[in-house]
């Protein structure tokens, strides 16, 4: 049975998962550029981020000062009525609270204007921690992602709504935009970054599907041949600007750039741009209706 208590479990257990242990595709993309670095400073940066995450999975202490926001992304199987979303939304919540007490996280959830802590130390606030909901079928119980998002690469996000055109002009005021941002970014994300890009939807669909494309792993392509493409041609354009590992020069300025698209009104060319770190901080679990718990 999933219980609140069960899902607190969980939260803390793949929160600290997420905020000592980089996943093994981003940290195969950094050994990848450090090889392939040529330039000595931008070298001695990716050197230095591999030793830290040695150094937090070692110690099980967190990768960044900057522990980020707790953003959530959790799957519901379809048909699954025994499973109470107050309990997920509670359970999440508590195990937030408890997660920042014993990792332990720095306190970064604020109010808006009032830059106060309504919830104390906890990282908890208004409509914080963020939940986002999907439902699929063929699962058993839920899948519960912990996607801590730190403020440095969050603050360099992009959005705007470009002029419709067809095909190939598409694409390049599309690209233009992307390669604009990357510039304007920086050394500000801390890179070398992944990129995730939404295009289509409404205003707040692209920007969702931008974050939602991060959660994708490293070397994944778009199962669009086109999109694929786009996102190997935006890869090569972004890692040619020489901005490099903390923007100080180097051959790698992006791991990886993701694309995630939806249909969109005739007259609307919504794109989004949201950046990760090199600290790609991510960590999932399944529930299984049984109460049995899968760590993935």
């Amino acid at each position: 049975m999933i219980t609140k208590e069960l899902i607190k479990k969980v939260t803390v257990n793949i929160l600290r998962r997420a905020e000592t242990t980089l996943p093994s595709d981003v940290k195969e993309a950094l050994v990848r550029a450090y090889e392939c670095e040529e330039n000595e400073i931008a070298k001695v940066q990716l050197e230095a981020m591999l030793e830290n995450v040695k150094l937090g999975e070692t110690m099980q202490r967190p990768l960044c000062q900057d522990t980020g926001i707790p953003l959530f992304y959790v799957t519901l199987g379809s048909g699954n009525g025994n499973v109470n979303l107050n309990d997920i939304e509670s359970g999440i919540r508590e195990g937030v609270k408890e997660a920042t007490e014993i990792i332990p996280l720095r306190p970064n959830v604020v109010d808006a204007i009032t830059r106060e802590r309504e919830g104390g130390e906890a990282n908890v606030g208004d409509r914080m921690p963020y939940i986002d909901y999907k439902i699929e079928t063929g699962i058993d119980g839920l899948e519960i992602t912990a996607f801590p998002k730190g403020g440095g690469s969050e603050n360099v996000s992009a959005f705007a709504m470009l002029a419709p055109k067809l095909g190939a002009e598409a694409e390049k005021e599309i690209k233009k935009f992307v390669l604009e941002a990357v510039l304007n970014a920086a050394g500000k994300p801390c890179p070398p970054t992944i990129i995730g890009v939404g295009i289509g939807g409404s205003a707040d669909m692209a920007m969702r599907l931008a974050k939602a494309a991060l959660l994708r792993p490293v070397c994944v392509r778009n199962k669009n041949a086109r999109i694929a493409r786009i996102e190997e041609e935006l890869l090569e354009a972004v890692n040619n600007t020489g901005i490099g590992p903390m923007g100080l020069g180097g051959k790698t300025t992006a791991l990886d750039l993701h694309i995630e698209t939806a249909a969109t009104h005739i007259t609307s060319l919504p794109v989004a741009i949201n950046f990760q770190c090199w600290a790609a901080r991510k960590a999932a679990a399944k529930i299984y209706s049984s109460g049995s718990v899968e760590y993935l």
